[in-house]
């Protein structure tokens, strides 16, 4: 859908006209013009200014606004503006506010204050995408539709309540069923009616502390979070689908929030259903490039490798944090080419237009307070404008082809995380990331895919903290694994059902036969404590006998058929299994019992890599990320300098051309602090 219905990669971001004098929209249609922008999201938070009263509808400015655009060669991504509900709303539909976990109803204040089950915001939100698609069906400028924004809170209020009820009648059909999965037995929380279902908040079944992911009864709270995740996907259709109603082809989509790891929302239960991902990415100078391409990453995954859009990024400051540094020269630059590089049709910033006043007004932007082009920040932007303009429409559509898998998924996270296990600093998505960095940091791509997946794309799988195996999936493992699939499965894995009811028989459950191990205890360090693992043969370049540390959880492993290749140096446990091969089938299952170093996850899955004949584009170069994109046969690699000096890198002999100067390049490359290089087949080239 991206690649048809953008000729180039487009360039530009939320734009605000509404808060400035009509006069200065003029000038900013000239500055734009110079930056090359040529997309603008608008009318995001709007909805107070398009609907003064509930019987009224104001929309003469944005046709002012969309006409504009559209004279000045700039496209429209056109917002519902159902972020902010308005305050008369507020005042004559109480029900619209939001309650906290605590059990304290919002006031009118602040955005995303919507409860998703308020009967005004399901008649209010959907009319106002109505009334939107009905007026500006047939604009010129509009593009893109943008639902609501960065969607997700969560709501404990009774309309919530009662949904929740109904919700779990359709999941579980009988009380008895419910009681099952839950396992109610505890604590004496048996359910005789579905009216005495109340929403696990902090007046319910929350821990001490206020946390609202330690819960006493962690199946409900799972289902709570389910049913939350699910309850702002209907309010999303509701606005979708009427716009799809009047205007049947329209592009629509919601900006995920959370630099992509959003916990409230489970995104690949979202992705069917948008057009076209988009992301809002907002890294701190400090984040390492790959915390940012991971999120990249999951983005392209969520619709089975398509191109995503980057909806928003800051082209300088952060406001939020508690210091907000410039972003350096070239930063800018350099991380929008990441997400390009990574599968991004769409380099977006918020804002275009730095604002005046409120919350934001200290947030980056193209213009600055100043108002003209002569900043920094602007002369980067135009910069960035000229170059994706260079590249015309070479990019949008292609696609990235890996060979390694990597399994995430939301419930494995809520469920991790949710209290009781062996450590409250066992994060999911920092042990995600961990695997992730072993082969970022060896040039190895990456592609995150659900639990239920297509594993048979890969020649590597791997699950990291597969905790929660949901029906089918131990089956699918074996199945990969026994056609010559290699598995690698981390500790803390196989122990619960989709219920998060621990599974008997021994861990890791469901997984025990095709690991070929089981686990009698699961031990946990402070994180000041340390173990150590001990090879007992050669893996990679790590020879038999090396010693490396370990750390968070170790566990007490009973081989069942698995070799051990590498033992505890510590503890109660000293010489027991840490790392373990099963041969099953074809292929083989691998199992970490710890967390081990940084160095020796890349070493080790660099090793199997190797085993499958899976290589870097170039050999590695530390702080040079390098990845490709293809599309009609032709391939487009990009080298990203994260260091702050100059790097080289050895391309090879076949003669390539920088996209970005038109220079021909082969042999050895200098690639400038936070310099970017975009090869190509020469002109008239076969493009491989």
């Amino acid at each position: 859908m991206t690649a048809v219905r953008f000729g180039k990669i487009r360039y530009g971001g939320d734009y605000n006209p509404e808060q400035f004098p009509r006069e200065i929209w003029d000038e900013d249609m000239k500055l734009f013009g110079e930056a090359g922008i040529d997309i603008a999201t608008v009318n995001v938070f709007s909805w107070a200014l398009n609907q003064p009263d509930e019987d009224t509808y104001r929309f003469e400015w944005l046709d002012e606004v969309l006409d504009l655009l559209h004279a000045s060669g700039v496209e429209a991504c056109l917002g519902t503006g159902t972020a902010a509900h308005p305050a008369w709303m507020a005042r004559k539909y109480p029900d619209i506010l939001a309650v906290t976990y605590d059990g304290k109803k919002r006031k009118f204040g602040r955005r995303h204050n919507s409860c998703p089950h308020s009967p005004a915001f399901r008649r209010f939100g959907p009319e106002m995408a109505r009334r939107l698609a009905e007026r500006y069906r047939d604009h010129p400028a509009v593009s893109l539709w943008h639902v609501n924004n960065e969607i997700g809170i969560r709501c404990y209020c009774a309309n919530c309540e009662a949904a929740f009820r109904e919700w779990l009648k359709q999941r579980y059909g009988t009380l008895d069923a419910l009681n099952s999965a839950w396992y109610t037995r505890f604590w004496g929380h048996t359910y005789y009616d579905w009216e005495d279902i109340v929403l696990p908040s902090g007046l319910s079944e929350g821990m001490q502390g206020g946390n609202s992911d330690q819960t006493a009864f962690q199946g409900m709270t799972l289902d709570y979070y389910r049913f939350n995740s699910d309850s702002w996907l209907e309010c999303y259709l509701l606005e979708a689908r009427a716009i799809k109603s009047i205007i049947p082809d329209a592009v629509v989509t919601t900006n995920f929030q959370g630099n992509g790891t959003y916990k409230p929302l489970d995104y690949f239960r979202w992705a069917p259903h948008l057009d076209v991902i988009a992301l809002d990415m907002y890294p701190e100078n400090s984040t390492p490039a790959s915390v940012m391409a991971l999120r990249y990453d999951l983005m392209r995954g969520l619709k089975g490798g398509e191109p995503f859009l980057l909806m928003e990024s800051t082209p300088s400051v952060i406001n939020w944090k508690t210091v907000n540094p410039a972003k350096p020269p070239g930063v800018m630059r350099l991380r929008s080419w990441q997400a390009v590089a990574r599968g991004a049709d769409s380099v977006m910033f918020f804002q275009l237009r730095r604002s005046l006043g409120a919350y934001e007004k200290f947030h980056g932007a193209v213009i600055d307070h100043c108002g003209h082009g002569n900043t920094r920040v602007f002369r980067e932007c135009t910069q960035l404008g000229e170059e994706l303009h260079r590249l015309g429409g070479r990019l949008p559509g292609a696609r990235t082809e890996n060979r390694v898998a990597l399994i995430f998924d939301w419930d494995n996270w809520w469920a991790v995380e949710m209290g009781g296990g062996p450590s409250a600093y066992l994060k999911y998505v920092e042990v995600i990331q961990h695997y992730y960095d072993a082969l970022f940091s060896s040039g190895i791509g990456v592609d995150l895919i659900p639990p239920d997946g297509d594993y048979e794309r890969y020649d590597l799988v791997l699950a990291p903290l597969l905790y929660m195996v949901k029906p089918g999936i131990a089956e699918k493992l074996e199945a990969y694994v026994g056609n010559g699939g290699t598995l690698a499965v981390s500790f803390y894995s196989g122990i619960a059902d989709e219920h998060d009811r621990v599974v008997p028989g021994g861990y890791p459950g469901k997984l025990r036969r095709l690991l070929g191990l089981w686990v009698e205890e699961i031990d946990a360090l402070f994180p000041d404590q340390r173990n150590g693992l001990r090879l007992l043969q050669d893996i990679g370049g790590m020879p038999k006998g090396d010693e490396h540390a370990c750390g968070l959880v170790c566990e007490v492993v009973h081989p069942e058929g698995a070799e051990t290749v590498g033992v505890f140096t510590d503890r109660y446990y000293r010489d027991a299994p840490a790392l373990t091969r099963h041969r099953f089938g074809r292929g083989e299952a691998w199992y970490t019992a710890t967390r081990p170093d940084p160095a020796f996850m890349r070493e080790w899955l660099r090793h199997l890599c190797e085993g499958k004949g899976i290589r870097p584009i170039y050999d590695g170069v530390t702080g040079v990320e390098v990845t490709r994109r293809e599309r009609d046969g032709k391939a487009y690699t990009f080298l990203l300098n994260h260091n702050d000096e100059p790097r080289e890198v050895h391309l090879g002999s076949a003669v390539q051309q920088d996209l970005l100067s038109g220079a021909r390049i082969s042999g050895t490359a200098v690639l400038p602090a936070q310099g970017v290089l975009i090869l190509g087949a020469e002109e008239g080239g076969d493009g491989s």
